[in-house]
């Protein structure tokens, strides 16, 4: 399920495939560290090394070990065998993310009883999208105002609110649907129905010279 974005070189090629590795182990640990609300700081205190070296080995700056490997996957919970158990997938990348699974991520609008769940990570070096389940189970007082390039889509699963973009407020309920461009002013106006479940995926716009099919 991490990384299958790592594209494996031909046989025959040690440094490729030395940094290929390097590359996989980086960003698994880091999506496990993550996964799991850890810092650099606590996993390189229950591994024995420094915080330093767990930032180069988290960004395929260093090789490491057999043994400090051991030490990383002892301090995230895991096996070593599970930390390599998608290096050699094969197939079309794709990227599963098992109900509940998703990533939580910490955004603008976080707080107590307003959840972000990151469907899908590891896009490479280019974001082009971010599709996030949303749960607000617990209304507050100020709601936050979001900004940012790209268009959003979003799609109702559970309760109503009233959201605004611009000086437009819209009723959604379970069904609807909203698109509209990021840079505008957006976010949730009034809670109606609580809880409150929506997909909201983020859209992008390609760099230059990049070709978006």
């Amino acid at each position: 399920m991490i990384d299958p974005t790592v594209k494996l070189p031909a046989v025959g090629e040690p440094e490729a495939i030395a940094d290929s590795l390097a590359r996989y182990l980086g960003s698994t640990i880091r999506e496990l560290r993550q996964k799991h609300g850890l810092t650099i700081a606590d996993v390189a205190e229950q591994a024995g090394i420094s915080r330093g070296m767990l930032s180069k080995i988290e960004n395929a700056q260093t090789s490491t070990s057999l043994d400090t490997l051991v030490k990383l996957a002892n301090a995230l919970g895991i096996s070593l065998s599970k930390l390599f158990r998608n290096y050699h997938v094969s197939g079309g990348g794709a990227q599963l993310v098992k109900r509940g699974e998703g990533m939580e991520v910490v955004r603008r609008g976080t707080r107590s009883g307003h959840t972000y769940q990151l469907l899908a990570y590891d896009q490479g070096p280019t974001k082009l999208f971010e599709p996030f389940l949303i749960t607000i189970d617990d209304a507050f007082e100020i709601f936050p105002t979001f900004e940012h390039p790209g268009m959003e889509f979003l799609h109702i699963l559970e309760g109503k609110m009233e959201y605004r973009h611009g000086q437009h407020t819209y009723l959604l309920e379970p069904g609807d649907s909203l698109t509209f461009r990021g840079e505008t002013p957006h976010g949730p106006d009034k809670l109606i129905e609580l809880p409150i479940r929506f997909l909201a995926i983020i859209y992008y716009p390609a760099p230059s010279g990049l070709d978006p099919r």
